[in-house]
């Protein structure tokens, strides 16, 4: 499954210009405490920063009680879904950071479009679509990381399902100098004249779209979308990649999952779950952290 990347003319300057802008606001990390989650070998916080646009967005950390320098993974969010403490790395010889990108979870304060309208919030203004900040949030989570001691700045991993596998390529790719392993599962964003053909929801947000907004040019809103192609990102991305699918997922089906697959030029694997959907079976998060430990030398 091959298909080609059709990044606008300023793809490379867009992003650069979102990278500086990111990098001129203050994060401002805060972590509270939250004592009714720690244990005898786990420390359990909630996470504040600031991210592009000044938009403040929150997470969930965990960090081994016992000093020492420790690889950490970045888990990052499904469309809609909300991060709470419980989607943290269970263990306690890894770091871990549960993200809400702004608008999910406990990150939306400062923007709030909801359910249905996310995916299409701002596509008419490339400066401003939503997933521009949201690509950056992700990026302000690493710089998170990489402001803490504990965290062994080469082992650094991120993963994530449908809109986090969009988020874990995204991740890879803007910040490719610092992720050191991507694992994705069932992609999003990915492909789109191709998506929006096959996928009833949420890709059926953006049928409506421009049903109700005739006035606005297909043409101009599939350029921006391009920005934020999975496909087109996956070229930078340096790190390794493990990604899984479901063979019968309707939702982010295998084809738009190896558009961006086959753009990478790294060290890759793939796992196919035949009978699965958009739901990956337990088995997956198995093989995951085995890959992931596997990767860093943990085992």
């Amino acid at each position: 499954m091959v298909s080609p990347l059709d990044r606008a003319d300023d793809f490379d300057n867009y992003w650069m210009r979102a990278r500086r802008e990111l990098d001129a606001v203050d994060p401002q990390f805060k972590l509270i405490r939250q004592n009714n989650l720690c244990t005898e070998t786990r420390d359990v916080f909630l996470v504040e920063m600031r991210s592009l646009g000044n938009v403040l967005i929150r997470g969930w950390y965990m960090k081994p009680v016992k000093e020492g320098i420790y690889p950490a993974i970045l888990h990052v969010q499904g469309y809609s879904s909300t991060k709470v403490p419980q989607n943290l790395y269970p263990g306690d010889d890894m770091v871990s950071l549960a993200l809400n990108i702004r608008g999910h979870g406990n990150s939306q304060d400062d923007v709030n479009p909801g359910f249905p309208g996310y995916l299409q919030f701002h596509v008419d203004d490339k400066e401003r679509y939503i997933y521009r900040g949201a690509y950056m949030d992700c990026v302000r989570a690493v710089d998170f990381l990489y402001s803490r001691s504990e965290v062994d700045t080469s082992r650094v991993a991120v993963e994530g399902g449908s809109q986090g596998g969009a988020l874990s390529f995204a991740t890879a790719a803007l910040d490719n100098e610092r992720i050191d392993l991507c694992v994705p599962h069932v992609p999003f964003l990915s492909d789109f004249r191709d998506y929006f053909k096959v996928a009833a929801w949420p890709g059926g947000e953006f049928t409506q779209y421009f049903k109700d907004h005739p006035e606005l040019s297909e043409d101009e809103i599939y350029k921006t979308l391009s920005y934020i192609d999975i496909k087109n990102l996956a070229p930078w991305i340096n790190a390794p990649v493990l990604m899984s699918i479901g063979l019968m997922d309707e939702t982010c089906p295998p084809h738009i999952n190896f558009a961006a697959y086959n753009q990478l030029n790294v060290s890759k694997e793939y796992i196919v779950y035949p009978y699965a959907g958009h739901g990956l079976p337990g088995e997956y998060y198995n093989a995951m952290m085995d890959y992931i430990k596997r990767q860093f030398n943990m085992e």
